[in-house]
């Protein structure tokens, strides 16, 4: 969606950024009366910054799977409120993004072990400990077990990330970049029917793919943009 992120209070006259905020409310007098002033601009996220210390506290008293299983619906609504667009800047597809959506497939998965094993447990926790602090466990750390879960949710992250992308494209038009994404939209496609079944290696390929891509239409770095297309090219 296209908003005017700069408000002016109707109240108090205070201006503030909502891109910042991310709130309606002035934060100088609390008044939900503002009006749009600047130009309107591309703005997909909307979401308030993530906090599972309270999920993580519960271990003391409840068990993995429990946890695991009470904190879904914060993961959920957290996905929904967030966006890759944030006042008219393309972001990069963040580790926090890809952790929040991996752990919500983990504890999916680790719901329905009926005796996982200490190697899986420990995967998990280590989604849960550092999903909020951006900390992305390495390919080489996902048990076995997990690995379609974690295929999938990156499947399903770059998935919202290209649409985004597209999104941004519309006011920044560059046909080699929106070649290059619809390249890489066949590869997840590819994943998600596979539903993950694919090696950790070509998952973290995809995200890098992404990276790559947004700094060329940022930036105009052809460098990264041949980086890209070699990846998918080796894909293929």
């Amino acid at each position: 969606m296209e908003i005017r992120g700069r408000r002016r209070c109707k109240s108090c006259g205070h201006e503030w950024s909502y891109y910042d905020t991310g709130e309606v409310a002035c934060p100088a007098c609390g008044s939900m009366q503002s009006v749009g002033i600047g130009d309107r601009m591309q703005h997909t996220d909307s979401a308030e910054e993530l906090d599972l210390a309270p999920h993580r506290n519960a271990l003391d008293d409840e068990s993995l799977t429990d946890v695991t299983a009470g904190l879904q619906s914060d993961l959920r609504a957290y996905l929904r409120a967030r966006g890759f667009i944030r006042g008219g800047d393309l972001r990069d597809i963040d580790d926090t993004y890809l952790t929040v959506r991996e752990l919500l497939h983990a504890a999916d998965v680790l719901s329905r072990l009926r005796d996982p094993d200490e190697e899986t447990q420990l995967y998990v926790l280590s989604l849960l400990r550092g999903a909020d602090q951006g900390e992305r466990p390495k390919p080489e750390a996902v048990p076995s077990v997990l690995s379609e879960a974690r295929g999938l949710a990156y499947a399903e992250s770059l998935a919202a990330y290209r649409r985004d992308f597209s999104t941004w494209l519309e006011d920044h038009p560059d046909p080699e970049a929106r070649k290059t994404l619809a390249t890489l939209g066949e590869h997840i496609k590819r994943v998600e029917a596979l539903q993950g079944d694919v090696p950790v290696e070509e998952s973290e390929t995809l995200v890098r793919t992404a990276r790559e891509l947004a700094a060329y239409a940022r930036d105009g770095d052809e460098s990264a943009l041949t980086t890209a297309r070699d990846r998918l090219s080796r894909l293929a």
